[in-house]
């Protein structure tokens, strides 16, 4: 229930704070006087946009307050949003002056998002522009599940198809996915198969350019180790018999003097190092050997290699071995991909069944209720004056599961009789939609645990016996619920329980809005006045008091 607004530096409002009660509160006031204004600093605590025009003061900040006595039932959400619960909640907007804007519950920062997901649990405000709600199918399929009291399994049912809604999207992805990707597998195999042809991890590219350099030249090769040996061995004048001569004579020469010690040993040293280098000489050209076919073969891997550096744009054989990795995880996230595809298929099927179950009982309960929905509506439509309306609620089986089941909904409606049923948003006027409008809010009232529900002159239009039956229907709704009501119509107001009035004073040369409780002295002067208008008459107060009993 809202117990409290309170408003500050907003449109022509300076400061204003009124405490509100159960059953039927009642606002009237004329033309101009702010009650649009009071409205739309409410609706920022159902979460709308901030306006910093709306700021009367742009020096300070604009603050909007409700207060709000709420029950243990809606615990479970403040804990679930790590908000402070209280019984008396309060719920605050500020707009700066820089037209930002900050929302607050229990003076805890939250979402717009979170603040109309809390509001709308608090309070509804209707308006008698508003009237278009009514034709839309989510809103139709909401009156019906109400009456049929589908609530819980409309959660679930949601919950269910919101996943549903994932695995699809996934699906559509993968298959995406996989559909591109099989467009370039065949490339990708080919690629994949030109680089696994040649063992690339025991491949060193400088050892093989060298294997191909040795073999192009091994006939200069063993030429030139052909000479060095005869240089070596040639009689009398050999390099190594001649070493060996000149090593015997210093190691003579040191026997005779130490000084000479020190070069005989780095002699011996390099004629071992010498006699190793022509050692590994000789086995290096016995080993040699000239093969036109070990240069080919060698020759073709060298090209190879060199045409796929070329064509992966790349500098080196680790990066070859990347790139043919790289081709391997995709080929193995396409078999993945496969996979997941199917896992998708089977969750979309049992998400499916499921659906089917719930869309079922939902449908189920639907078609049991809707005979209420009629007999109920066209009982208060009568009420109201509209004695030979028709209305009924058809649902029509669909292929696709949507938000409310496998089934699309169409409110019929007909104010006269003789004439078939047609879709409402067709078939109403505009001198019946306040009196469809009010019927169907005392029918989502009754099957709502909504607290709080404010009617902006959803009374326009009308008057006389039908004004004092709206009424006396606002009435019976205040019994289950807060009831806020702006009305001009003095058969309304003399059913408050509380009434309160929106006026304009000039203060210090400035228009200011406020709004006031009245006694039920001044409610009775005010009902008067609604009657005969600016001049009091003592009819008018004579047939006020006759509503007010």
């Amino acid at each position: 229930m809202l117990s409290r607004i309170f408003i500050q530096n907003f449109a022509l409002i300076d400061t204003l704070e009124i405490t509100l009660n159960k059953g039927l509160q009642v606002i009237t006031g004329e033309t101009g006087a702010g009650k649009s204004i009071i409205l739309g600093a409410l609706r920022l605590i159902l979460g709308e946009r901030a306006d910093a025009k709306s700021i009367q003061n742009s020096e300070t900040k604009s603050i909007v307050e409700a207060e709000f006595a709420i029950n243990d039932n809606l615990q479970f959400f403040f804990e679930e949003n790590d908000l402070d619960f209280e019984h008396q909640t309060v719920i605050r907007r500020e707009i700066l002056p820089n037209g930002k804007s900050r929302a607050f519950v229990n003076d805890v920062p939250v979402t717009l998002d979170l603040l109309k997901m809390l509001s709308k649990k608090l309070i509804d405000i209707h308006s008698q522009f508003e009237t278009s709600n009514l034709f839309d199918e989510e809103y139709q399929f909401q009156i019906i599940d109400g009456l049929s009291k589908n609530k819980i399994l409309i959660l679930k049912y949601q919950t269910e198809f919101s996943e549903y809604k994932k695995v699809l999207k996934e699906l559509d992805n993968f298959k995406n996915q996989l559909e591109e990707s099989n467009k370039e597998s065949d490339y990708k195999n080919f690629l994949l198969e030109e680089l696994q042809n040649i063992n690339l991890d025991d491949l060193d590219l400088e050892e093989l350019q060298n294997q191909v350099k040795k073999q192009e030249n091994a006939e200069a090769i063993t030429d030139n180790l052909s000479q060095i040996f005869a240089k070596l061995d040639a009689e009398e004048i050999g390099v190594l018999d001649s070493m060996t001569e000149i090593k015997g004579k210093l190691g003579k020469v040191a026997d005779l003097s130490h000084e000479f010690t020190l070069l005989n040993q780095r002699l011996q040293e390099n004629f071992i190092e010498f006699k190793d280098i022509i050692f590994e000489l000789q086995d290096a050209a016995e080993k040699m050997e000239t093969s036109p076919e070990m240069l080919l073969t060698l020759n073709q891997t060298l090209n190879t290699v060199n045409a796929l550096l070329l064509k992966h744009g790349v500098h080196g054989i680790p990066e070859l071995i990347e790139i043919r990795d790289q081709l391997l995880n995709e080929q193995s996230g396409f078999a993945d991909l496969e996979n997941l595809i199917i896992e998708l298929e089977k969750k979309k099927k049992d998400s499916e069944i499921r659906l089917a179950k719930m869309a079922a009982d939902l449908s189920a309960n639907r078609k049991k209720h809707i005979p209420d929905f009629t007999n109920k509506i066209e009982s208060l439509l009568k009420q109201l004056g509209l004695e030979k309306a028709k209305i009924m609620a058809e649902l029509k089986d669909g292929i696709n599961y949507n938000s409310f089941g496998k089934e699309s909904i169409q409110i019929l409606f007909q104010a006269n009789s003789g004439f078939p049923l047609k879709p409402i948003q067709s078939a109403i006027s505009g001198g019946e939609r306040s009196r469809v409008m009010l019927s169907i809010k005392k029918l989502i009232a009754e099957n709502a645990e909504l607290p709080t529900l404010i009617l902006d002159e959803i009374d326009t239009g009308v008057s006389g016996k039908v004004a004092e039956e709206m009424g006396n229907v606002m009435k019976e709704m205040s019994t289950n619920m807060q009831l806020i009501v702006i009305t001009h119509l003095a058969q309304v107001a003399a059913k408050g329980n509380n009434n309160y009035k929106v006026i304009k004073e000039d203060i210090s040369g400035r228009t200011r809005s406020n709004i006031i409780p009245l006694s039920e002295e001044e409610k009775l002067q005010e009902i008067a006045q609604l009657l005969s208008g600016s001049k009091i008459t003592d009819a008018a107060i004579s047939q006020a008091q006759e509503l007010m009993k």
